[in-house]
């Protein structure tokens, strides 16, 4: 009569939504203030002043339809071209307006790009470990094989010779994510590299391509000078999935795109493909309004310092305490050894104090838990003596 896959799917939400969802329940109890929600990835940075600046002048100068009617399929054509002109100039690359597709935001790119590859039920995608859980949702759904690299937990970049055993004949795309959720790792231009070498090494072994597909929501999002890297320029059969969620504080408007550069071995079929995938998926025409505000806001993000004040705050007092974390260079993750080998049972006992972290196994990593920081300063200071608390029952 239905769906069994989807029905499961609805009926049991992510670990992070799971968490989430508790969190206004149990804040109608204990009031807001003495709940620790540590669970999303949901800004509490304001969007720059830009987007209400945008919104406001695209309000009062452009007609309805011009603003809430269909754009194309793919994407407004000055927009698109706008955002080519801003890359071009940022990343000294050769883009035009069509190579973009715009989408409802990073999880409708990865599920178009997914679909639009995927050729047969034998189709491999290669994801690294520790990983955004809902990339196996996408996988699957595409109709493809999902296979799972075991992280680096020594220096959370990618162990390349486990990645080469990953690879087979089968291999379709592999997806990385830097700045990574849930470590907040960016990877090394040496990771890049050297993942631009296997790649074309087993390309030619193969003798087919293989699609590197780059999830990049949190691409602005680094700190202490981290360099943003351009991945296609250290391989060219990259296709990137791109939001505007994380930079602009914008989660709720979903808006972002896919990024198919010439350089792509087949780029003009894969990008026709894309077109195709986003029709079937029922993706066509992204939220034209937003189009339109962040072809305005090209250039500019939230107020990252402000992240990094809470990064600084969190790593450094639960470094004192005597919480084993991860330091990140990028995203507002925190990602921190559990004080017990199940990670699970170590967030229920979070729970007990109002203290909602999330447990890592959804993330293919096991024995640890994320701690969302892009959060209010004021909460990351209550929360500290549920931290401690925590600690003493260990």
């Amino acid at each position: 009569m239905l769906s069994k896959e989807m029905y499961e799917l609805g009926a049991k939400r992510s670990a992070i939504r799971d968490l989430f969802e508790y969190g206004k329940q149990q804040a109608a109890i204990v009031g807001k203030e003495n709940v620790f929600d540590f669970s999303i990835g949901n800004p509490t940075v304001p969007a720059p002043g830009c987007v209400k600046e945008a919104m406001l002048e695209l309000l009062e100068t452009q007609k309805s339809e011009e603003i809430h009617g269909y754009t194309s399929a793919q994407g407004d054509f000055e927009v698109r071209k706008g955002i080519a002109d801003y890359m071009n100039s940022t990343y000294n690359c050769q883009l035009k307006a069509d190579n973009f597709y715009m989408t409802c935001g990073a999880a409708a790119s990865l599920s178009i790009i997914l679909k639009a590859l995927t050729e047969s039920p034998e189709d491999e995608i290669v994801i690294i470990a520790p990983h955004f859980p809902e990339y196996q949702v996408f996988i699957k759904s595409a109709g493809a094989k999902i296979v799972v690299v075991p992280a680096d937990t020594e220096n959370f970049q990618i162990k390349m010779d486990l990645l080469e055993k990953a690879i087979t004949s089968n291999t379709k795309g592999i997806i990385i994510n830097s700045p990574n959720n849930p470590s907040g790792v960016v990877y090394s231009e040496k990771t890049l590299k050297d993942l631009a070498d296997l790649l074309k090494k087993k390309s030619k072994e193969y003798q087919k391509p293989l699609y590197l597909i780059s999830d990049e929501p949190y691409r602005e999002i680094v700190y202490d000078d981290v360099k943003i890297l351009y991945v296609p320029d250290y391989y060219e059969n990259t296709i990137v999935c791109y939001s505007y969620s994380k930079s602009l504080s914008l989660p709720g408007d979903r808006i972002g795109y896919i990024l198919v550069p010439d350089c792509v071995e087949n780029g003009k079929d894969i990008y026709t493909a894309v077109c195709g995938a986003g029709r079937a998926l029922g993706y066509v025409c992204a939220p034209s309004f937003f189009q339109k505000v962040i072809m305005k806001c090209q250039g500019k993000t939230s107020d990252i310092a402000l992240y990094d004040v809470n990064r600084k705050l969190l790593y450094n007092e639960l470094t004192k305490m005597g919480y084993q974390c991860v330091r990140p260079d990028g995203a507002f993750y925190l990602f921190v050894k559990s004080l017990e080998e199940n990670a699970v049972s170590f967030s229920e006992n979070a729970k007990k104090f109002n203290l909602l972290i999330v447990p890592s196994d959804d993330f293919g990593c096991s024995g640890y838990v994320r701690i969302s920081y892009c959060v209010d300063p004021e909460m990351i200071k209550r929360s500290f003596g549920a931290f401690q608390k925590l600690r003493d029952l260990y």
